[in-house]
């Protein structure tokens, strides 16, 4: 048998071949192969293990060689294929020959004194690389079982000890052996059927094809607290966010503290459809890479949610370290990166989203290796107006110079915000809150309170009254399930990931729609970026509708929310 570790790096990691060499001399552990000190604690970590186990240790000086050689390993998942190949070449010395068919078998695993195996990382991203390299069985710690089991092709040993591996280890030899001699092929790569069923082992046994598409659209359940029913009086807010969902497009909120533009983007994936196929499988990759991947997940299919902090680092946020770990962008890969308070963030940060927002991914180089990471998120900006927050707003006074204001908006440089695909302004109405609150408390209705407010004059967001009629997630998600379920059956992607080819087919133009966005690129100096912006934004905004063509009133919506570009005034003076 051929024992294979996995030593993570990056994205993809590396196969590496375990070999043992015992001879005469004083007893001795050496390593070769180009390991880091992780590695190189193994020895130490395998002798006590092996003893503690009840095995006997080589009296032997043993070699242990991992290759390729100028791959340098890290990690401690090294630990029970050291062990495993130690215990082979001690039994075949006692058997003066080979134990069984040279059939590869992935083994990963970190081991403590007593014996006793540890899960690790990036599991899932080493089976995958045995199965694309022909490797049929793999050795694995039993908490790790449910991560490995997606792969219906590989079979899985789970294991909680070294006493219980060597077992499933000599197994494989036996089952390999006997397929081998059946088979007449001499080398045992005969797929083995059989797996033993440990119950967390056999419910993750169940087949998922991880490279499928489809085009059904499923959402999870919404959680009490997650419900866009709570958002009130926010119409353009609620229906920005609406069309960001359904068409993955980017989106900046901006407005004074406690107008509600946080409360609202918390509970965004409530609108987002569960991930699956490929999508779902790169993401709980990356996960696993990093360390984050729950024990009794199997694949993730609701798509990511992060929200890193104001004082996030530029390797944080992009990614790199000694193993080049996936960082914020990476995380947020088929899901939703969103900056809350994003001004606060480092510049050098912001800009830095430019490049992974345009390609869709991040390259990571470290030591002369590089590798490439899949960041293609949704990014969501929150921002107030301004360092005090009140400018703009109708009924506080801002306290910042103009040059303070200038220079807050600096941070959104104009390659960021021309990335940003819809922009909201926004204020707060808390007279409309607490008479919603009074109602409820006297029982009145929800119509009669909007009727009551209708003959008002409590109006914000460029007239659009500010009366309690908030809409349910449920509600919102039947447009976003049309329009998504619309864009997949069209062109296989969401509307946001049109190229610009793609754009001139799936979003043509009638005469008079032209016409409407030739004056709009005129009167707002739009460039050609925030042209096909529009242009997919309208796409989307017809599909919620049902519409197969792009009305000039999609067009004119697109265009509202795109307008913004950047200028502080231009961005309050259509409130």
């Amino acid at each position: 048998m051929q024992i294979i570790g996995f030593s993570p790096f990056g994205y993809e990691g590396s196969l590496v071949a375990v070999e043992v060499d015992l001879r005469r001399g004083i007893p001795a552990v050496d390593l070769v192969g180009l390991a880091d000190n992780a590695v190189k604690e193994a020895r130490e970590r395998m002798r006590a293990a092996i003893r503690n186990s009840g095995f006997d240790f080589p009296p032997e000086r043993v070699l242990i060689s991992l290759s390729p050689a100028d791959v340098k390993k890290e990690g401690a998942g090294f630990d029970l294929a050291i062990a495993l190949a130690v215990l082979a070449a001690h039994q075949q010395n006692k058997e003066e020959g080979s134990i069984g068919p040279r059939t590869p078998v992935l083994v990963i695993g970190e081991l403590e004194l007593s014996g006793k195996v540890r899960p690790v990382r990036g599991v899932h991203c080493a089976v995958s690389a045995a199965l694309e390299n022909g490797i049929r069985y793999c050795i694995i710690p039993e908490e790790n079982a449910v991560e490995a089991g997606v792969f219906s092709d590989m079979s899985v040993f789970t294991v909680k000890d070294l006493t219980e591996a060597w077992h499933e280890y000599m197994r494989v030899v036996s089952v390999c052996a006997e397929e081998a001699s059946r088979t007449g092929s001499g080398d045992g790569t005969a797929v083995f059927g059989g797996t033993r069923d440990s119950g967390a082992n056999a419910a993750a046994r169940k087949k998922i094809s991880l490279f499928s598409q489809s085009d059904t659209v499923e959402f999870a359940p919404v959680e009490e607290n997650e419900d866009f029913a709570s958002v009130s009086g926010q119409k353009e807010l609620v229906r920005a966010l609406q069309i960001a969902a359904a068409g993955g497009h980017n989106c900046m909120i901006f407005g004074p503290p406690g107008c509600g533009k946080t409360l609202a983007i918390h509970r965004f994936p409530s609108l987002l459809p569960l991930l699956s196929g490929k999508d779902a499988a790169e993401v709980t990759r990356i996960y696993s890479i990093a360390g984050l991947l729950p024990r009794d997940v199997q694949l993730i299919r609701k798509p990511p949610f992060r929200i890193p902090h104001q004082g996030a680092s530029l390797e944080g946020m992009i990614g790199g370290g000694v193993s080049c770990s996936p960082g914020e962008v990476s995380l947020a890969h088929n899901g939703v990166l969103f900056l809350d308070e994003a001004a606060e963030f480092r510049t050098s940060v912001l800009q830095s989203l430019r490049v992974p927002i345009e390609n869709g991914s991040v390259t990571l180089s470290r030591a002369g290796r590089h590798t490439v990471f899949p960041a293609r998120f949704q990014l969501l900006l929150a921002t107030n107006p301004c360092p005090c927050g009140n400018y703009g707003s109708p009924d506080k006074v801002c306290l910042c110079s103009v040059k303070a204001v200038e220079q807050y908006w600096k941070k959104f440089s104009s390659p960021l915000m021309d990335r940003i695909d819809i922009r909201c302004p926004v204020f707060g109405n808390a007279a409309s809150l607490v008479n919603e609150h009074a109602a409820r408390g006297a029982g009145v209705t929800r119509n009669e309170l909007a009727g009551q407010e209708r003959a008002g004059h409590n109006e914000c967001n460029g007239g659009v009254p500010s009366f309690s009629d908030s809409v349910s997630s449920a509600e919102l998600r039947k447009d976003i399930e049309r329009a998504v379920k619309t864009q997949l059956k069209r062109q296989g992607k969401k509307n946001s990931m049109l190229s610009p080819e793609e754009i001139q087919y799936y979003c043509k133009l009638s005469a008079d729609s032209r016409k409407f966005l030739t004056e709009a690129v005129t009167k707002y100096d739009f460039s050609a970026r925030a042209v096909h912006s529009c242009m997919k934004v309208a796409r989307t905004i017809a599909d919620m509708a049902g519409s197969f063509s792009i009305r000039e009133q999609d067009l004119a919506e697109a265009v509202a929310f795109r307008k913004n570009e950047g200028s502080i005034d231009i961005c309050f003076a259509s409130m």
